[in-house]
């Protein structure tokens, strides 16, 4: 990666632009691979006590004498592998709100009962990580040169050494490809499948999926823009690399799409505007980054940001930039999409 490309959008920058909508671009131009391909090479709920082995979207497979117990994870991969019930032992990523509660990529994991490695950017305590006596290392990733998501570039290796890790790519694919990478590798950790939480999660997203399609159907006319909000600049998203907004997309939805030139700085994620600058796309909708790395819609103060048709009307909902990848916790982001396009006016 060159000086310059760093000096233009610094990490620190970029994450609070969008966090990995951001900084996996960047870390895009520093490598290539593959991380679309893979499969699972493990048999569905492995017996705890034969061999382990799993493909991941790295192209990378990890092969053990016996499916992982003691497991560490990026935050919001543990919340889903939580939700199909594989525990992990330590998390980094964030976890943790300032007062102590449960940060929202966190899901529905008891974070008093996780160790807790780094819950901010480039923060990882190595010494903690060894003394876990970790056996798999579980991250996303969004580049396609495979980078290991909240990992620190100037620990990795030493991070590497202590255990194997997996990666499942969230980077220019659609979110149903990821969902389904994460339920793979779950299965192979010994995740109960077949349980009824998990069977009607599944059902539930594929009928929240539906309804989302006939609402872009039935109001084509409804324009939506993604975006994110820092103190000094506003993010639009464009719809390519990120999982969500692809499906998105693909069912329908009719999104502002910001010009290739104008995401160029940042890799083909997104737009940069100034907060004067905040209406130069017209939208209907506003969805918006719900992480705690962004300024949310009742903490922004800008006249510009207020006088917004779509924020006038009250049409602006949250957007969870980062899914957590479980057919439960994306249920519930596109049904409220599907009914805030339902219920959306023309107002742009």
């Amino acid at each position: 990666m060159s000086n310059a490309r760093t000096a233009r959008f610094s990490r620190r920058g970029i994450l609070a632009a969008g966090g990995a909508l951001g900084l996996g671009a960047v870390l895009a131009a520093c490598g290539d691979g593959d991380a679309k391909n893979g499969g699972s090479d493990s048999s569905a709920a492995a017996e705890a006590s034969g061999p382990w082995s799993f493909k991941d979207d790295r192209g990378t497979t990890v092969k053990l004498d016996k499916v992982p117990a003691n497991i560490v994870a990026f935050t919001g991969a543990a919340a889903a592998l939580h939700d199909y019930g594989v525990q992990v032992k330590g998390v980094f990523g964030p976890t943790k709100t300032k007062d102590g509660k449960a940060d929202v990529q966190a899901g529905d994991m008891d974070v008093s009962k996780v160790t807790v490695l780094g819950n901010v950017w480039d923060q990882f305590n190595v010494e903690k990580y060894a003394t876990l006596a970790p056996e798999l290392l579980v991250s996303t990733t969004f580049d396609d040169a495979g980078t290991l998501w909240y990992v620190p570039e100037a620990s990795k290796d030493k991070i590497a050494k202590l255990a194997p890790s997996v990666a499942v790519s969230v980077y220019d694919r659609q979110l149903t490809a990821s969902l389904e990478r994460m339920w793979e590798l779950a299965e192979s950790l010994g995740g109960d499948m077949k349980a009824a939480k998990v069977t009607d999660a599944k059902k539930r997203f594929e009928e929240a999926s539906e309804r989302l399609r006939k609402a872009a159907k039935a109001n084509p006319d409804i324009k939506v823009m993604a975006g994110s909000a820092s103190p000094e600049l506003f993010y639009v998203s464009g719809t390519n690399l990120s999982v969500d907004l692809e499906y998105y997309k693909a069912l329908g939805v009719n999104f502002v799409e910001p010009t290739e030139k104008a995401k160029e700085p940042t890799g083909g994620w997104f737009e940069s505007l100034s907060w004067e600058n905040v209406d130069k796309h017209r939208a209907d909708l506003i969805i918006m980054d719900d992480r705690t790395s962004a300024t949310q819609p009742a903490d922004i103060t800008e006249a510009t940001w207020k006088k917004l048709p779509a924020v006038k009307a009250g049409q602006v909902i949250g957007r969870s930039a980062e899914p957590i990848l479980s057919y439960d916790k994306c249920v519930p982001q596109i049904e409220a999409l599907a009914e805030a396009i339902e219920k959306a006016k023309k107002v742009s």
